[in-house]
């Protein structure tokens, strides 16, 4: 017998009967086919999962199922609007933050909660807020300028 978990996920009310050691990502992948939600490292280190649990910007692998019970889940699906990409999506494309784009979903999951939290940020607070996410393309410097880039669409 599974553990009932009922949430929101990118607008939609979803449920399941989950093992209880089903991780938020494992949800998001398996159960409701949502495979933009990457899985890097399966020990919270790389940031490739990392979605938006009530606003914040988390680590779906670090986190059980049951433990967004009621929760808004907003993943890189449900970011951009009406078929249009989210400016931090486009800021990404048009500034080349991305190579082979496998950490690209948590690194623009986690941009936009940076900058909600530092609408105008620096360099210095791109670089250090972007700290858990991997990119093992070295893809650095375009990531930051995407962000900053992003940063200044979003205030538009």
């Amino acid at each position: 017998m599974g553990t009932p978990v009922a949430m929101t996920v990118n607008g939609k009310a979803t449920s399941a009967d989950l093992d209880p050691r089903t991780l938020l990502v494992e949800f998001l992948r398996d159960h409701l086919r949502l495979t933009g939600t990457h899985v890097g490292c399966d020990t919270s280190q790389c940031g490739a999962c990392t979605v938006h649990v009530n606003g914040r910007a988390v680590k779906a692998c670090n986190i059980l199922a049951a433990q967004a019970q009621g929760a808004e889940v907003v993943t890189i699906e449900g970011i951009g609007n009406n078929g249009e990409l989210h400016p931090m999506q486009a800021a990404f494309r048009d500034h080349h933050g991305l190579q082979c784009g496998f950490c690209t979903p948590g690194m623009v999951m986690n941009a936009i909660h940076l900058v909600k939290k530092h609408p105008s940020p620096s360099e210095e607070t791109v670089r250090a807020g972007l700290d858990g996410n991997f990119c093992r393309c070295t893809g650095y410097p375009n990531i930051v300028k995407a962000v900053l880039a992003g940063a200044a669409a979003e205030k538009r």
